[in-house]
């Protein structure tokens, strides 16, 4: 790889460190919910695909089973999630979001949008397009 190359991605790397820190300094700073983003996704998850087995969630997430259990307490504790006994097997549960936890999403999204706005706004359509495709090309390898 040639050097100036070799810089370029280095700072690339550099400058996504930076900004998933100024989103994470910007949410707390903002954050009015209580939830991480990790909760908030949880909560979207369950409210577009509805009914979620912890362990599907978990794969979802690219999380352990057991770190969807210590994020899902505290949900349920707070009254936006609920567990439901699954229908096939007693032993089961799935998780389901209750109208607290869509309120409370609904919420969620206004901060997120406004923080989405801040961060990105200055771009263009096409900016915006370019900078998903690129992402969307390293996520995915090719």
């Amino acid at each position: 790889m040639n050097t100036k190359r070799n810089e370029n991605i280095v700072s690339l790397f550099e400058i996504f460190v930076s900004l998933e820190r100024k989103w994470m300094n910007d949410w707390n700073h903002v954050n009015q919910v209580g939830l991480s983003k990790t909760h908030i996704l949880i909560l979207q998850i369950l409210e577009t695909e509805g009914l979620k087995r912890p362990s599907l969630l978990a794969e979802q997430l690219q999380i352990t089973t057991g770190g969807v259990t210590v994020l899902t307490s505290k949900l349920i504790k707070d009254g936006f999630v609920q567990k439901c006994q699954s229908e096939r097997d007693r032993r089961a549960y799935n998780l389901e979001i209750t109208e607290t936890g869509k309120v409370l999403l609904h919420s969620a999204r206004k901060q997120i949008n406004q923080q989405i706005e801040n961060m990105f706004g200055m771009l263009s359509d096409e900016e915006i397009q370019n900078l998903r495709d690129i992402f969307y090309k390293c996520l995915v390898g090719q």
